[in-house]
């Protein structure tokens, strides 16, 4: 199915006295004991972040079967317990229709032995419609049937921002329809490309066999299949080319689709995902012409096997074990490395979040998430923009017209908490509890169909692309908004009951975070009026590198925890870095406006609340993993880092400059204070 569119202990002193005995001559150490003692430094004017979670650090290692142990995994983790919880409960007593119907899937889903004896049936229907096919004409209708219900075929289409008018979704024509992730793996000739394409065959005769095709001819149907992808994956674009935005990106007329691609029958499929709207982003026609030319030259039955393959590879982690075993053999084991899957209860889970996870969203929040807590996260969130306003007042580095389109930009920000601001049409066919992979389909084309509703004018923010029920910030560059999701206002990142001080260290920081992303050099490219132009000056870019390039000095003297000789890359995790930098700075900035009597303890608590955002311990190959290719430093710096550039934090914790958690202040790095 497709998816819909985050300890460095010092010698203890005897140690220390030991050495020094040891090593120093009689006339030495008499006129040492003249010279007055170098004063010890506190362990949080060392090491911030040890000092703070020390206990933490010492009851949670992490181990060969947990890689990574975090205050926040744990956090995500629970979040799926209370999904877990509310789905039990919609199970038992549902409270309205939307919980019935996810009480339903969920026990259609936990039924094993149902899902057993269900077998093949819920995609019997969609491989008749297969079966059905003829001629060379019936194949596109079969395609778009197959999208309908959420199985790309042949080609992925999907809304998404218009980027001449940010302001509404376009659907997007793009390369798809092949079952390994990398275009490159069909066309590579090393040995590793073609054993992993060896072993890919074999799948691919698992699944034929399980969808009809008889024993005899399972050599020449994988060879079919295979040959089709081939040429699909001939000419796509490598991953990397995809990158950027652009480069799906080239608007065209929808009236001409019918003529230009005929045997495609892109103005049918069009009408049957239901949009109407006038233009479509095709950014490589020469893909969809040889598309288009396949449809009319490769033979019908050709197209059978594929289409029933791309069905049943989709639909295998859903249905009876000989298709989750098969699935799970090469797209668990061989291409993401893991050795069992995941209970049961966390596979429905994630069923459900695939195709209904707007409407568990709906629930989450409903259930975990009280009015007041969603005003108060609102108004700390306000407050936090506000600082922002301030910080580009006082801003330095800045130009006058930068400032200016910066404070304009600001002034049209918008923050949305816990739910989408727009609901959606939670009307469906009823599920039942007799099939989990039948209740699949109807969830996965409702979703689909919701989704088919972003395209047009006026309803780029109908929705988001993170759900309610997911722990996440996040800046909505194209919208020009903060999303702060239902899930993320719990008590690890923003706890109700917890003092002021704590609210605004933990959840404030990581909305100035996300706030600062809107004014940055990705920020930087789109305008206050919602349109894609860069607003900075060269003086400003260059004044944003300097920047970063002593923000990349600083991480890159970090040792990376739990590896010998390996330093954190602070050109890997600059922007994450500069970003944590700008979300202390500006919620400290927001505390100690609304708080300005605050004491001692209350600002230091502040500051534990972020240092125990980052409590995590690695494995050493986990560590290794990330630090050749995680954006974000290891917990210890994302704590340390940002708080050494802080005078606020030295005040509060009385430590002096040119210590370790305090940068001499000449050297400190700001950006918003």
């Amino acid at each position: 199915m497709p998816s819909p569119r985050h300890a460095l202990g010092r010698p203890t002193l005897i140690a220390f006295a030991l050495v020094i005995a040891l090593g120093a001559p009689d006339a030495e150490a008499q006129r040492r004991k003249r010279a007055p003692a170098a004063p010890a430094v506190s362990a949080q004017c060392t090491d911030f972040y040890t000092a703070t979670n020390a206990d933490w650090l010492k009851k949670n290692p992490a181990s060969a079967q947990a890689g990574a142990v975090s205050i926040l995994g744990a956090f995500r983790a629970r979040t799926q317990e209370q999904q877990r919880a509310l789905l039990d409960g919609a199970m038992q007593a549902p409270q309205g229709n939307v919980q019935k119907l996810l009480g339903d899937f969920w026990a259609s889903g936990l039924d094993e032995a149902a899902v057993e004896a269900d077998g093949s049936k819920p995609i019997a229907p969609l491989l008749d419609r297969i079966n059905a096919i003829k001629k060379p004409k019936d194949v596109a209708p079969a395609i778009a049937a197959l999208h309908q219900v959420g199985i790309p075929v042949a080609f992925n289409f999907s809304p998404d921002v218009d980027l001449q008018a940010l302001d509404r979704h376009i659907g997007y024509f793009m390369q798809g329809g092949l079952g390994l992730p990398d275009p490159a793996y069909y066309t590579r000739t090393d040995a590793d490309t073609r054993e992993l394409l060896g072993r890919y065959r074999t799948y691919v005769k698992q699944v034929l066999a399980l969808t009809g095709t008889p024993a005899a001819k399972l050599d020449a149907e994988s060879a079919l299949v295979i040959d089709v992808e081939t040429k699909l994956a001939q000419v796509s674009k490598p991953i990397v080319d995809l990158r950027s935005p652009f480069a799906n990106y080239a608007p065209v007329p929808t009236k001409d689709l019918g003529k230009q691609y005929r045997n495609l029958q892109l103005d049918a499929f069009l009408k049957a995902q239901g949009v109407s709207d006038d233009t479509v982003s095709m950014a490589d026609p020469a893909l969809f012409k040889r598309l288009d030319g396949l449809v009319g030259s490769l033979k019908p039955d050709q197209w059978k096997a594929y289409l029933r393959w791309r069905v049943g590879d989709a639909m295998a982690p859903y249905l009876a074990k000989p298709f989750r075993d098969a699935e799970f053999d090469f797209r668990g084991r061989v291409l993401r490395g893991e050795t069992a899957p995941a209970p049961r209860w966390q596979q429905v889970l994630d069923a459900i979040n695939l195709a209904a996870g707007p409407m568990l969203g709906k629930e989450y929040a409903e259930r975990y998430v009280p009015a007041d807590h969603k005003r108060r996260a609102e108004q700390i969130a306000g407050q936090v923009r506000d600082a922002l306003g301030r910080g580009i007042e006082r801003n330095t580095w800045l130009s006058d017209t930068a400032k200016a389109e910066a404070k304009a930009k600001l002034d049209k920000l918008k923050i949305e908490v816990s739910t989408p601001k727009r609901d959606l049409d939670y009307s469906v066919q009823p599920m039942g509890r007799g099939s989990f992979g039948g209740n699949l389909l109807i969830a996965s084309t409702w979703r689909h169909r919701e989704e088919m509703k972003r395209i047009g004018k006026g309803n780029a923010d109908r929705r988001w692309d993170v759900l309610p029920q997911q722990p996440a910030l996040a800046y909505d560059l194209a919208q020009n908004r903060l999303i702060v999701t239902a899930a993320v206002l719990q008590e690890e990142i923003f706890d109700a009951k917890q003092p002021a001080a704590v609210q605004y260290g933990a959840f404030g920081a990581l909305v100035g975070h996300e706030l600062s992303r809107g004014f940055d050099v990705k920020g930087r490219m789109v305008d206050a009026k919602g349109e894609l132009r860069d607003w900075w000056t060269p003086a400003d870019v260059a004044a944003w590198n300097a920047l970063g390039d002593k923000v990349v000095a600083q991480y890159n003297a970090y040792a990376f925890p739990d590896l010998k000789n390996v330093k954190v890359n602070g050109a890997l995790t600059r922007d994450e870095n500069l970003a944590d930098l700008a979300g202390v700075e500006l919620a400290w900035d927001a505390f100690a406006t609304a708080e300005p009597q605050a004491n001692a303890a209350t600002k230091q608590s502040f500051y534990k609340a972020w240092a125990t955002l980052w409590a995590q311990n690695l494995s050493e190959t986990e560590a290794a993993q990330r630090a050749a290719v995680d954006v974000h430093a290891p917990g210890q710096w994302r704590a340390n880092g940002p708080l050494v550039q802080q005078p606020s934090f030295a005040q509060a914790f009385t430590c002096k400059a040119g210590q370790p958690m305090q940068a001499q202040e000449a050297a400190q790095i700001r950006i918003w204070r």
